[in-house]
């Protein structure tokens, strides 16, 4: 049964459309975060269909000889399908009021409800450590699920790429435990 879940935010991007790929840092980045991580023997990862987060997966997978795998409820949370001049003010309130929404963007509650489902999935799964690759925003609502007190301010404070690790002990049902690991 799944002890550890790392959630890991892709490396440095050109943008922050579907199809935006890692920048020559970024890909540097990835690199390195499949060195680091390979420490950590996992044995199950699982991204964003999204370029950049499949471009940071793969360095991973390779170095970890595993299989990647896509799920797309791990792709950015949806703000607005309306350009936002003010998206930062938007973002910020989604913190405050969970059940908010601008014009066909997805509720706080409703983002992080798709997310906390392949974080269960994961759970249920045969392997001892996981790793799963997803984007800023969506990562921040995970994070909060489990720190409360996670929210747009710390949301400003992860990099590109970040990693937190969700632990639990053998058998255990409670709440895992969870702490940021990326240093950098």
């Amino acid at each position: 049964m799944l002890q550890s879940i790392y959630l890991i935010r892709h490396a440095k991007a050109t943008g922050q459309e579907p199809d935006a790929e890692l920048t020559d840092e970024g890909l540097r980045q990835a690199e390195k975060l499949a060195e680091k991580l390979a420490i950590h023997s996992i044995s199950y990862i699982v991204s964003s269909p999204w370029k950049r987060t499949l471009q940071t997966a793969m360095p991973l997978a390779r170095a970890a000889l595993q299989q990647l795998h896509t799920d797309e409820r791990l792709q950015e949370r949806v703000l607005s399908t309306r350009h936002l001049e003010n998206w930062m003010e938007v973002l910020e309130r989604t913190y405050t009021d969970e059940d908010w929404m601008e014009e066909g963007g997805e509720s706080s509650r409703f983002a992080t409800a798709r997310g906390m489902e392949v974080l269960e999935e994961c759970w249920s799964r045969p392997e001892q450590s996981a790793a799963v690759i997803t984007h800023g925003n969506l990562l921040s609502l995970l994070i909060r699920h489990y720190q409360k007190s996670f929210g747009y301010e710390e949301w400003r404070l992860l990099t590109n790429p970040d990693v937190y690790v969700l632990e639990r002990q053998q058998g255990e049902q409670e709440s895992p435990s969870i702490r940021r690991i990326w240093t950098d």
